[in-house]
């Protein structure tokens, strides 16, 4: 397991994927983003990628088979696969459909590695998104159950694959988490990514549906989840960059749902949207309509806005290389006074983020 942070995760990602992979994109299918970061390029791509053709539950069995179909004609199982060694069992498509189990190796079912509890249920359109929906051991996917997928500390059982159950260890959460193996982990996270897009219309209301939920979503459809595990997710996708696997995994769910995942396509637009410098490389503002005083600041900041409905702003403050110094959640006021702790003087970015959109606004402090 590792757990670098990885500040710039995916600033020049492209650069990542191996030469020769290439995948089906249709001409012209994202010029409507072309030129967009931050918000502005998330709800571009929701407009892109929304309504999507929807299967029944029951085609999802089908649809497997060409979606998750390794070399050899087997299931492709995140849960039970061990890349570039041998896995220690094998699906058969249909065979081996589940079904009863009662230990690893016995069947294989439908997962929702975005578990469907999160969304409600038995929801149309999420509950038989393929993007999201994947063909897993049964047994492992019961142990995994509604957890958040997450970095293992100290684990309480361990699959025969290696993925593993236990407490948290990522800042931010200590309850249970699953952790799949390292070379998935960034399948599983630009999926999410993906369903943080695909859904911006409706997620915002997501998190009050279980205590999973709640722990990695927040109320609101822009950057959707907790800071932590935004942290989480970039650290995946930076240690499992976009394989061919996913490629063709993309364009087989394209040809049954006539949407794609922008995130598999253009890795790149991850680290735009969600990165440490979102909305900081190109300046972007919104209607937020921020006043931030003085310049230069002693230390403590008054913030100022005509905008009467800023609820639930995450205040954020990076240095220029990127990294975060500070963060609180505050609703913004008519006037808003709140101090930096331990910033030394110098050249800062604060950025607004919230549902209206994103500002950022530069600042200097300098205490003597």
């Amino acid at each position: 397991m590792i757990k670098k942070i990885f500040t710039f995760c995916f600033l020049f990602s492209f650069l990542l994927i191996p030469f020769g992979i290439k995948a089906t994109i249709p001409p012209g299918y994202y010029d409507s983003a072309a030129g967009l970061s931050g918000l502005a390029l998330k709800t571009a791509l929701y407009n892109i990628i929304k309504g999507h053709t929807s299967v029944s539950y029951d085609q999802l069995w089908t649809s497997f088979q060409s979606t998750d179909k390794k070399a050899d004609g087997k299931v492709w199982d995140m849960y039970s696969d061990i890349p570039g060694g041998t896995a220690p069992y094998e699906f058969t498509f249909v065979t081996d459909q589940c079904g009863n189990y009662s230990a690893e190796g016995d069947c294989y079912n439908r997962e929702h590695s975005f578990p469907n509890s999160w969304f409600g249920g038995s929801v149309s359109p999420m509950y038989t998104d393929l993007f999201h929906l994947v063909p897993t051991d049964g047994y492992v996917n019961n142990r995994r159950s509604n957890y958040p997928l997450g970095d293992v500390g100290t684990a309480s059982w361990t699959s025969q694959n290696g993925s593993q159950l236990g407490s948290c260890s990522d800042a931010g959460y200590t309850s249970t988490v699953f952790e799949p193996v390292d070379s998935f982990k960034g399948d599983f996270a630009r999926s999410y990514f993906y369903m943080a897009t695909r859904y911006e219309n409706v997620i915002a209301t997501w998190y009050s549906n279980s205590t999973e939920a709640d722990a990695i979503l927040s109320n609101n459809s822009g950057l959707v989840f907790e800071t932590w595990y935004i942290n989480v997710l970039l650290q995946w996708c930076a240690l499992d960059p976009v394989s061919q696997k996913e490629i063709e995994r993309n364009d087989a769910v394209y040809a049954i749902q006539n949407n794609r995942n922008p995130y598999i396509d253009h890795p790149e637009w991850i680290d735009a949207i969600w990165g440490p410098n979102a909305g900081i490389k190109n300046n972007i503002s919104s209607s937020l309509n921020i006043n931030v005083f003085p310049v230069p600041s002693n230390g403590q900041l008054t913030i100022q806005t005509d905008n009467k409905d800023l609820q639930n702003v995450s205040i954020q403050i990076y240095s220029p290389d990127g990294k975060q110094i500070f963060e609180i959640h505050e609703n913004i006021l008519k006037e808003t006074i709140f101090d930096i702790p331990d910033a030394d003087d110098g050249i800062y970015f604060v950025k607004f983020i919230c549902e209206k959109g994103i500002e950022v606004k530069k600042i200097i402090i300098q205490k003597n």
